[in-house]
């Protein structure tokens, strides 16, 4: 069996796992199944490509547990044409399942190198309903607003209000929120009056950092 012979294996057998842990959304696991998570990592971490769990990718911040993206995607209930803007590209791996699944996907990113790197292999494999900025991320991306869905890949201690306000109405915004060391992650729908919030669970992401998140990072 060659390389992409066997990470094609480990790909669907990720899947399955997903499956077989209360991930019920065809679309998403597909997606899952095609996006290529070894391509966002260092060469030497291939062996662990899907692995249920997080891994490093530099300037102290992670790609995230398959587990917890497949949650956090399935959660948005993507139909297909929605535009989602995605706060924190990181890797640019979850970037790459929201194109998947939606029309268009706006992602924000304070890192410059973390930007550049997930600029380069999205490109590379092919994506071009991904727009990428460097911004501060708890003020979204209000140029692009209002969006059909928001995701947000880092911790706040509470739901940033410029995020809801770029929300349009029957939006879903999902976002894990506590202090620095533990997490709800809570799904936030907005109605024509109100907002109406769900906790998906315990989760642990890094701090989202900026004016409505941690002032600096406390790592």
């Amino acid at each position: 069996m060659n390389r992409f012979e066997r990470l094609s294996e480990e790909r669907r057998g990720l899947v399955a796992q997903l499956r077989a842990e209360g991930i019920r959304d065809p679309r998403v696991l597909a997606a899952i199944e095609r996006v290529p998570r070894e391509a966002f990592i260092a060469p030497e971490q291939a062996d662990d490509a899907y692995a249920n769990g997080p891994l490093p990718i530099g300037e102290r911040q992670t790609i995230s547990q398959p587990y917890v993206v497949a949650l956090m995607t399935e959660s948005l209930a993507l139909s297909g044409g929605e535009r989602v803007l995605e706060v924190g590209t990181g890797s640019g791996y979850h970037a790459a399942v929201l194109a998947e699944l939606s029309a268009w996907v706006v992602s924000v990113e304070r890192l410059g190198a973390l930007h550049e790197h997930a600029r380069r292999v999205l490109h590379a494999l092919g994506y071009r309903n991904i727009e990428l900025h460097i911004a501060n991320g708890t003020l979204g991306w209000p140029h692009g607003a209002p969006y059909d869905r928001i995701l947000v890949a880092a911790a706040a201690p509470d739901v940033p209000s410029a995020l809801t306000d770029q929300l349009a109405v029957g939006g879903r915004l999902v976002i894990p929120v506590g202090d620095t060391k533990s997490q709800r992650l809570l799904l936030v729908v907005r109605t024509p009056d109100r907002l109406v919030r769900s906790d998906l669970g315990a989760v642990r992401f890094v701090p989202l950092i900026g004016r409505d998140g941690w002032a600096d990072d406390p790592a």
